[in-house]
């Protein structure tokens, strides 16, 4: 697991990676910050930022918008490239 995508294994089995710890040090927004804005609990995006909790549909659909990036850009199915990787 890199550092640029955490990883959570749901309950058929599936990772879902996300970039949410990346686009908050990117921007400087704490995640009290974030937590405050989606109205979550701060350790909610600890969770998700560690991978111990993956969020409804809803809920990474706001993180998405509030990053202004496609829920792609934030959410996958597959691991990201790690950051400066030419492939």
């Amino acid at each position: 697991m890199s550092p640029q995508g955490k990883t959570r294994t749901g309950a058929a089995g599936e990772q879902i990676y996300n970039r949410i710890a990346v686009l908050r040090a990117e921007r400087g927004i704490s995640r009290r910050q974030l937590a405050e804005t989606l109205g979550v609990h701060y350790q909610t995006v600890g969770y998700l930022e560690r991978g111990e909790y993956s969020p409804s549909l809803h809920l990474a659909l706001r993180i998405a918008q509030y990053f202004e990036v496609p829920v792609e850009v934030v959410f996958s199915t597959e691991p990201f490239p790690r950051i400066g990787s030419t492939t």
